[in-house]
């Protein structure tokens, strides 16, 4: 449990790869909106139902009205100031609540789809007969965004590693798409420099080095826009042995340079990570190697070491 841990961090100090305090704010949904919209990063038109008195300062306050109740039509909701069309997606405030529905409108026949973690070869469910939104809690309702069936499932080491994979997306028919070994098929994905950036942001602002997040691309003319509509802490890849490979020297790495430095001799190409860093903690140091050259010749190499400057009680890592 989360409590535990912070109590344990405030017990120990260790070194922490993902912050704690941060995760709090991974837990609701629109403090996860909010902090992106903050720090430039896309993500779909949305507005909060708050019946717990959570105040925004994003757009899902729409005109800021907290009070305003929700008025609900056949076809679409008004909101604080927002008038939202279906099809919209309904989403609990509470991150660890999937029970997610999307609302279509009577002219595509109405009805609502349920989505939810996945249960044998399910991921969502249509109701024909539903199309009230719930009144029991606090919710975000948002656009839905068309992505032509696929999600992409994005995870970071750090803010210069990422792996990005491509599934169908639990909207289609509700049914995963699994291989012969009984796992979900995924496809590799190459990221454009906009999607780097922002998995640079999303690991920066909510300083968590693993993490993972789902991208929404949509084609707008001649661009592609992704829009993040969800960040989790601690996510990593499901099948992938390079993924883990890269992981553990990164994560190596990272630990090292902030707990033990001098037991770092040189710098791989995984660097940038080290970067990340606060620079007053280290020195630079040069050293001269020698290299034999395909010929025979010895030459000598200069090299930069960053070093971490020592510090005055042993912390541990976890």
């Amino acid at each position: 449990p989360l409590e535990k841990a912070e109590r344990y961090a405030d017990l120990r100090k260790p070194f922490l790869l993902n912050d704690l305090p941060m995760q709090r704010v991974l837990k609701d949904r629109r403090r996860v909106y909010d902090l992106l919209e903050a720090s430039g990063i896309d993500v779909p038109r949305h507005v909060y139902m708050s019946r717990d008195g959570y105040v925004s300062k994003g757009t899902g306050a729409g005109n800021g009205d907290n009070d305003a109740e929700l008025v609900e039509c056949d076809d679409h909701i008004e909101l604080n100031g927002v008038t939202m069309n279906k099809p919209f997606v309904e989403k609990p405030v509470d991150a660890d609540d999937h029970n997610i529905a999307i609302y279509y409108p009577t002219s595509a026949g109405g009805g609502c789809k349920k989505l939810f973690r996945k249960v044998g070869d399910r991921s969502s469910e249509f109701y024909p007969d539903i199309n009230e939104v719930r009144r029991d809690g606090s919710y975000i309702y948002e656009e839905f965004v068309e992505t032509q069936g696929t999600d992409v499932k994005m995870y970071t080491v750090g803010p210069d590693y990422g792996h990005a994979e491509a599934r169908k997306s639990p909207t289609v028919d509700g049914k995963v798409e699994r291989n012969s070994e009984g796992k979900e098929v995924r496809f590799p994905v190459i990221l454009t420099l906009r999607e780097k950036e922002i998995a640079r942001r999303i690991v920066l602002v909510f300083r968590q080095q693993v993490c993972g997040f789902d991208l929404l691309r949509v084609q707008e003319g001649d661009s592609l826009v992704s829009y993040v509509c969800d960040v989790n802490g601690w996510s990593f890849v499901k099948n992938s042995r390079k993924y883990y490979d890269d992981c553990a020297q990164i994560l190596t790495e990272h630990m090292l340079a902030a707990v033990r430095p001098d037991s770092l001799r040189c710098f791989s190409a995984l660097n940038p990570l080290l970067a990340t860093l606060r620079d007053d903690e280290y020195y630079y140091e040069e050293e001269v190697s020698y290299v034999r050259n395909a010929h025979g010749t010895v030459t000598p190499k200069k090299q930069m070491t960053r070093k971490k400057k020592r510090r005055d009680k042993h912390h541990n890592v976890t």
